[in-house]
């Protein structure tokens, strides 16, 4: 009897043992924009408890995180993977410093409001959404997650984790189940949120958005796919009410707005055996990423908080060193990261062949730096901007793939921007580009400037030609005028040195070549005529005329720039160089006026070379609230004097550090040769109101001085002038239309030493002919 009993004993332990070994375990994983990184917090729990995890269903982010997991990564290295400061760019569409390509970037112009256009062979027009930049985040998930595709044959089931996707099909209202094929695809349909992300055209020709639309918690999903014994639910969306919360209607009534399109979470789809997990959100938007590492932390507590029920109703463990094996022997079956070649779609062949080019290969192969540097470089121009990468491994050729649905977008182009100030030197912009693309991109490009200070004109041909030091051919016209007569402001006004009017015309050639992301080296060769119109005198009567020289030639550079700065203006992080060589060749005539003390005209010819070399960067603390920055230049220039002090003056090299610095006109700071250096700070006041202040001291090698019959004097050979103060101190607030800004400022001038200065806008200018 009591061998019997044993026996019996002994079965029962058995089958209980097997029972809780065979059990399998569900994870599905909600949509909810940037609170879906609460999820990665549950899986950190999850993993570090032995709690098993046997298939995936994710919506939305919860697909992100849900296929990083599947794909072999563990939750720390999920984790560092978000929190890395690269993260935010990925999300936000943000161009990276270390991304930025030059060649194409264009010098910043005063636009505020950019417009897309695409224009078929057909003559129909489509508007280009204003959406979240993708660029980044496309490619960093086919990055990121080819290898698995290519170990699992691009079967789901056969990945670390078997693992399932929601996308919605909009135009038949269907939910739509990613079972195969690319899994970055997959990932992108899912969290393709409607007016946030473009949804991407996938190889059957459908478009695919967001699963949250539909099913947001798709535990019926894991259910009818995988069978599991038990559901472990984790919601970060919104939950249905059985009643409508009254106490709490305000504060539940933005998020639910953001989730209006999306199916809420039923709480007790996971069923009575089932462990619901829902995180304490409240206060927190699906926008915001920047807050990682606290949804990262709710994570952790609410799945910490149900680790009891989790242990009792799963009683089956994971070994952590057993499960770190087997990712590892999983990672290990990747094959090597060598690309056999790149493959266009949705371009003619000529086109195609262009895009091409951007890719060079290192041997008979490319490596992922080339595939990487060539998709950025391609991106940086908006016309590819629709451009989707897809990585696949191809067994015949024993590499991969690069596949680019390079549809052409924004071949018409129009920007819009506008300046108002304190003072009158308010200005409006306007911008038109056309591309086109055949064997090269041919890019026609005008521009005005219109104002009272300031009007200007710009017409440009370019070709665009993509290689190993990819380059552009740019004939160029560019027409300039500025009248000083009413910019001085109340504080500080000297009559005679607003009694200015001066205007350049320059006609050229630019060749531009990039030899990496950051850096362009541009060579010029053009035609110019300027003129200014100017008093020699203090006193001016209503009947004067002002003297004019002309001054007409030939000037050729040589400019090397690199540019990663965040702004167009008051940057707070990244660095710009720029160093140019030019020599300039012209002839200068003189045409007295009434304040003129030599009264007959006068003509020679003048040359000179110049070197001007500047370089500004940025620190930000690790605060994120406050940053420091330099600048610092030099111009060395054997310009010489023109026929009198103040033609002398107009014509010299300009000083200008802060933003209203071009609209004075300011003798101090008008030098062939000088050497500057300053310090900026800005501090995070509250959102995106900023404090800054900037100093700067410049200091002139043999500045002129105005003899008695109106000539310039130069000082002696080795004179310097005493150095020379200029600072700001105001707040800055970034709006969509450019910064609001208001400064108390100081130059070391007589025409103006204090002034209160604001403006909303850009007060950008395009460069003189000879700078």
């Amino acid at each position: 009897m009591m061998l019997f009993l044993r026996r019996g004993l002994l079965a029962l332990l058995l089958l209980i043992s097997w029972g809780a070994s065979a059990q399998k375990v569900g994870l599905v994983l909600s949509g909810g924009g940037a609170k879906g990184l609460a999820h990665v917090g549950v899986l950190k729990v999850l993993e570090k408890n032995g709690i098993p995890v046997d298939y995936i269903v994710g919506t939305s982010m919860g697909s992100v995180v849900g296929a990083l997991y599947s794909a072999g990564y563990s939750p720390n290295e999920i984790e560092k993977i978000v929190l890395d400061p690269e993260f935010q760019y990925w999300v936000s569409g943000k161009q990276s410093a270390e991304k930025t390509f030059n060649y194409i970037t264009a010098d910043p112009n005063p636009s505020a409001l950019h417009v897309g256009l695409a224009i078929d062979s057909s003559f129909r027009t489509r508007v280009t959404p204003n959406l979240v930049n993708d660029v980044n985040l496309n490619f960093v998930l086919a990055k990121m997650l080819a290898p698995a595709g290519a170990i699992a044959d691009y079967d789901f089931n056969k990945l670390f984790v078997p693992f399932r996707c929601l996308a919605a099909e909009v135009f038949t209202r269907k939910q739509v189940i990613q079972k195969d094929g690319s899994i970055s695809d997959a990932v992108r349909n899912s969290m393709a949120v409607p007016l946030a992300f473009r949804p991407i055209r996938n190889p059957d020709g459908r478009y695919l958005f967001d699963g949250g639309i539909y099913n947001n918690f798709p535990v019926d999903v894991m259910r009818a796919e995988f069978k599991p014994d038990i559901i472990i639910g984790v919601n970060v969306g919104d939950v249905a009410y059985k009643k409508y919360p009254y106490e709490k209607d305000d504060q539940l009534l933005l998020g639910s707005i953001v989730f209006l399109g999306a199916s809420v979470a039923d709480t007790l789809a996971v069923g009575p055996g089932g462990i619901f997990i829902q995180p304490d959100l409240e206060g927190y938007g699906s926008t915001d990423f920047a807050r990682v590492r606290e949804l990262i932390d709710l994570g952790i507590k609410a799945s910490e908080a149900k680790l009891p029920q989790l242990q009792r109703r799963i009683p089956r463990r994971a070994d952590t060193l057993e499960l770190a094996r087997r990712r590892l022997a999983f990672q290990e079956r990747a094959p090597e990261p060598r690309f056999a070649r790149v493959a266009v779609q949705g371009l003619a062949d000529n086109q195609a062949g262009y895009v091409r080019r951007f890719f060079q290969r290192t041997g008979g192969s490319y490596t992922i730096d080339n595939i990487e540097e060539g998709y950025y470089r391609l991106a940086a121009d908006d016309f590819f901007r629709n451009i989707y990468p897809r990585i696949r491994y191809d067994k015949t050729s024993q590499g991969y793939v690069f596949s680019l649905d390079a549809r052409q977008n924004n071949n018409l182009s129009g920007e819009v921007g506008f300046a108002l100030a304190t003072r009158p030197v308010d200005n409006f912009y306007f911008g038109l580009e056309y591309r086109f693309l055949h064997n090269f991109l041919y890019q026609a490009a005008a521009s005005v400037n219109i104002g009272s200070f300031y009007n200007a004109a710009k017409g440009s041909f370019r070709m665009n030609v993509p290689a190993r030091y990819s380059y552009y051919l740019e004939p160029t016209i560019v027409y300039n005028q500025w009248n000083y007569q009413k910019t001085g402001g109340l504080l500080g006004r000297s009559v005679q040195s607003t009694q200015v009017r001066q205007q350049d015309l320059k006609a050229g050639l630019q060749v531009g070549v990039s030899p990496n992301y950051r850096s362009r080296v541009l060579l010029e060769g053009a035609w110019f005529t300027r003129q200014d119109e100017y008093s020699n005198v203090e006193q001016l009567n209503s009947t004067d005329n002002l003297d004019e020289t002309d001054f007409t030639g030939y000037t050729g550079a040589v400019q090397f720039a690199r540019n990663s700065l965040n702004r167009k203006q008051y940057a707070t992080s990244g660095r710009r160089a720029v160093f140019t060589v030019r020599g300039v060749y012209g002839r200068e005539e003189f045409q007295p006026g009434t304040t003129a003390y030599f009264k007959q005209e006068r003509e020679v010819y003048r040359r000179w070379l110049q070197f001007r070399a500047f370089t500004e960067q940025f620190f930000p603390l690790p605060n994120k609230k406050q940053s420091w920055g330099y600048f610092a230049e030099i111009m060395l220039s054997s310009q010489p004097r023109f026929f009198n002090y103040r033609s002398s003056l107009a014509a010299a090299p300009i000083f200008a550090p802060l933003t209203d610095s071009r609209t004075l006109f300011l003798e101090n700071y008008r030098s062939a040769r000088y050497v500057a250096g300053g310090l900026r700070f800005t501090q995070n006041v509250l959102g995106k109101l900023e404090w800054r202040t900037e100093a700067y001291l410049h200091v002139r090698h043999q500045p002129l001085r105005q003899a008695g019959d109106q000539t310039a004097i130069r000082d002696s050979r080795f004179a310097l002038d005493r150095p020379r103060l200029t600072a700001s101190s105001g707040l800055i607030y970034q709006t969509v239309v450019g910064p609001l800004a208001l400064h108390v400022e100081h130059y070391d001038d007589k025409a103006k030493n204090w002034g209160v200065f604001g403006h909303i806008g850009y007060l950008l200018y395009q460069s003189r002919a000879l700078e």
